[in-house]
């Protein structure tokens, strides 16, 4: 079936409001969960076959976070569903104020390849709990993963309901040239834009979920040697594919050598004297994003690592030492494990090089420094981030996660995932017992008095 057709069939279903009823949403993600726990061997067989993840990695980031999202929505959506009643002003006495949460329709929820099942199914969960129909379209670039989700989602959901795309360019250039009531985009700068510019003809609402080079600042007071360890474990997990690792390290020079040779200890600690022996060791997703990622890596002093295999399509964690803020490696997200080494002397300094840059997804500082973690906090503009951490911000349900700026725009996870995908409709209910006559006209000098006793 044409994509167009498939579309106007699920606007069709939506116009029946069946997917309204809190009863049949519930119901959804019921199926849903159930369809995921039969599959979820074949779910981790996938993400080891398209990025060599190994089933512990792959539970821990990607099909345990969905069993935490949907158990998280399951328990609070019957809250979060419930009319919302507000205070009435005075002068719209008598009357009854409230709000209802509205779904917007057939969405289209597009999602990347470096955690193709996560960043799919979280949005489709808010999506199913708003009581929306979706349409999904993940990357063609993890195209075992992409096949599973189709087979889960035809598993449980009638394709006018609920229906996964599979495809490549050719396919998102028609998906973005149909009406839909919103659109959900999980991926790079660049097609971002394309996604908002295709959008604004129809004038649909979007959230982008972008990225950009995030940095880690340590000063000379944090624990270096957790903060190396907590660091590796941000940077290199899934190889560095991630859009909120640690995109470079902004550290004060005076412990620079110090925590530099905790990272290659703690390199060596978590994933071997030669990480591209470890059998967990995720591998770049394609030859393009490998040959990319090395080519950012050449001319650069090297710190450790540096090297990859072709054959396996896996780099080496890598640090590059002494780089400047003009190197090639640090005009792009890296996307890989790429670590630059960027030093400064005065914090003030290096704050203002970071707010010369577009506005990061993520932010990472390590201090033991009240202080200074407040002035971070208040003086950057940022996605969300961690103090003393890296990326377990994004693991919560109880947070809302997503960028600023060049970062992106909107938020999800949780409640904010179906306040996403619901537009919130505001109503007053007028008693038609009581009318008090101020505004209408004609107008009068006593009531003129009293409008502006009632509004003030």
């Amino acid at each position: 079936m044409k994509i167009e057709q498939i579309v106007e069939r699920q606007r069709t279903f939506f116009r029946t409001d069946r997917t309204k009823s809190l009863g049949f949403r519930m119901e959804a993600l019921n199926r849903l969960e159930e369809s995921i726990k039969r599959n979820e061997k074949n779910i981790l067989q996938a993400l080891k076959k398209d990025l060599n993840k190994s089933a512990y990695e792959a539970y821990m980031t990607e099909v345990g976070m969905t069993y935490s999202e949907l158990t998280y929505v399951k328990r609070h959506l019957p809250l979060w569903n419930m009319k919302k009643r507000h205070l009435t002003p005075l002068a719209q006495f008598p009357a009854e104020s409230f709000t209802v949460s509205d779904p917007y329709g057939v969405v289209l929820v597009m999602s990347p390849w470096n955690y193709p099942f996560l960043l799919c199914m979280d949005p489709l969960i808010g999506a199913i709990a708003a009581g929306n129909c979706c349409i999904l379209k993940p990357s063609a670039y993890a195209p075992n993963v992409s096949q599973v989700m189709a087979d889960i989602i035809e598993d449980v959901f009638p394709e006018k309901y609920v229906t996964v795309i599979q495809g490549g360019r050719k396919e998102n250039t028609e998906l973005l040239e149909q009406r839909f009531d919103y659109i959900f985009f999980t991926g790079g700068v660049t097609v971002g834009k394309l996604v908002m510019e295709k959008a604004s003809r129809n004038l649909t609402p979007v959230t982008l979920e972008l990225g950009g080079k995030s940095p880690c600042i340590v000063t000379k007071d944090a624990k270096l040697m957790l903060a190396a360890k907590r660091l590796v474990f941000g940077k290199f997990l899934n190889s560095g594919q991630t859009c909120i690792a640690p995109d470079y390290l902004l550290i004060d020079e005076k412990v620079k050598e110090e925590f530099l040779a905790y990272i290659v200890y703690w390199i060596g600690k978590m994933l071997g004297k030669e990480p591209l022996d470890n059998p967990d060791y995720p591998k770049m997703i394609n030859e393009k994003h490998y040959h990319r990622v090395l080519n950012l890596i050449t001319g650069e002093k090297i710190s450790c690592g540096g090297y990859g295999n072709d054959e396996k399509l896996q780099i080496t964690p890598t640090v590059l030492e002494d780089v400047s803020w003009d190197a090639p490696v640090m005009q792009e997200e890296i996307f890989g494990p790429v670590l630059p080494v960027l030093t400064y002397k005065n914090l003030d300094e290096a704050i203002e090089k970071i707010k010369d840059r577009e506005k990061p997804l993520a932010l990472y500082l390590f201090t033991e420094n009240p202080k200074i973690q407040k002035k971070i906090l208040t003086s950057i503009s940022y996605g969300g981030g961690c103090i003393n951490d890296t990326i377990i911000h994004l693991a919560t349900s109880r947070m809302p996660f997503g960028g600023v700026g060049g970062s992106g725009m909107g938020n999800y996870h949780g409640r904010k995932s179906f306040e996403t995908f619901t537009h919130e409709k505001s109503i007053v209910k007028k008693s038609m017992c009581l009318d008090i006559p101020l505004r209408y006209m004609p107008y009068t000098k006593t009531g003129e008095r009293m409008m502006r006793m009632f509004l003030r």
